[in-house]
């Protein structure tokens, strides 16, 4: 399980640096995101992770499952799970996302760049579990999942972790923050990816027959995340850009996962 380990820490942190690329946007810009290209990079990113689901995730899962009605039990269950945990994680840890006034979750008295970070810390933990839970397969030798499919889900949610990262440092900034802690605080959204990751691959590889469980899990939880989050403040004026740029974060997620996988 060390190597798999390894190539998991390594998979998930490459997608970190996308996170950490994105925040470093506070060194180029001086004003915020324009709510269009905002739109634009949500709709992407809502498509990536669709896709990643789907082609990275799901298919996996069912072909690890098996055939038969009782092989789609855990699949199906996954997939639940992952949403519900993503579901009470959104109601009960505080966050405030970008551009909002109040903050959901529990009330407490963190200051808005802890709840900001919070918000897109929620959305990586799933994606974190996705690239790590596909790197251990791809070093486990199954057949299910290729070592370059891995890296094209890694480059995947690399690219879609970049406006996130933008999205936190260029708002503290505007507020009056330094550059170079609002840098900071955009990059730690992303360190949690992973440990998210790392923490699926050893309850996978402990219990090794709920691998079909944790890849549907991580299905689960990132659909719940577009649906909740990105597709909401993507479409918030019925974007046709946001819309746009999500069917071609679908087609560039599914052609790097065909291609090289």
């Amino acid at each position: 399980m060390g190597y798999s380990l390894w190539l998991a820490f390594l998979g998930t942190g490459f997608s970190f640096l996308g996170t950490t690329a994105g925040s470093a946007m506070v060194y180029l810009f001086r004003d915020d995101m324009d709510a269009r290209v905002h739109r634009v990079f949500l709709g992407f990113a809502s498509g990536v992770m669709i896709a990643a689901s789907f082609w990275s995730l799901l298919l996996p899962a069912l072909d690890m499952a098996g055939d038969g009605l009782s092989a789609l039990i855990p699949v199906a269950g996954g997939f639940a799970a992952g949403g519900i945990f993503l579901y009470l994680l959104d109601q009960l840890m505080p966050h405030l996302h970008a551009g909002a006034d109040c903050p959901e979750g529990k009330p407490c008295s963190l200051g808005r760049s802890t709840l900001l970070v919070l918000a897109v810390t929620l959305h990586n933990i799933p994606e974190g579990m996705a690239v790590g839970l596909s790197f251990a397969l791809a070093a486990a030798g199954d057949s299910t999942v290729t070592m370059a499919g891995s890296i094209a889900l890694a480059i995947g949610m690399a690219l879609q972790n970049f406006p996130e990262g933008a999205a936190i440092s260029l708002p503290l900034r505007r507020e009056g923050m330094s550059r170079h802690k609002a840098f900071l605080y955009g990059a730690a959204s992303g360190a949690v990816e992973p440990v998210a990751g790392i923490i699926g691959v050893v309850l996978a590889f402990t219990v090794v027959h709920v691998m079909p469980f944790m890849l549907s899990f991580a299905a689960g939880a990132m659909i719940y995340v577009v649906i909740d989050e990105l597709v909401p403040e993507a479409y918030n004026e019925h974007s046709n850009a946001g819309t746009l740029a999500a069917l071609a974060g679908f087609l560039l997620m599914m052609v790097l996962d065909v291609t090289l996988g």
